[in-house]
């Protein structure tokens, strides 16, 4: 019965880790994508 509690805490914390890094492995790219897009046809700063 320990064991079991153990793994589903084990569980609990691989979501509440895992979740915001994939979260910040897909906006980071997509964040740089829209800045290059906009300096490119816009020439906007980078830095806004």
């Amino acid at each position: 019965m320990e064991n079991m509690v153990s793994l589903l805490m084990v569980g609990i914390m691989v979501l509440l880790g895992g979740i915001p890094s994939v979260y910040i492995l897909v906006s980071m790219p997509v964040i740089l994508a829209q800045k290059i897009y906009g300096k490119i046809k816009y020439g906007k700063s980078l830095y806004d």
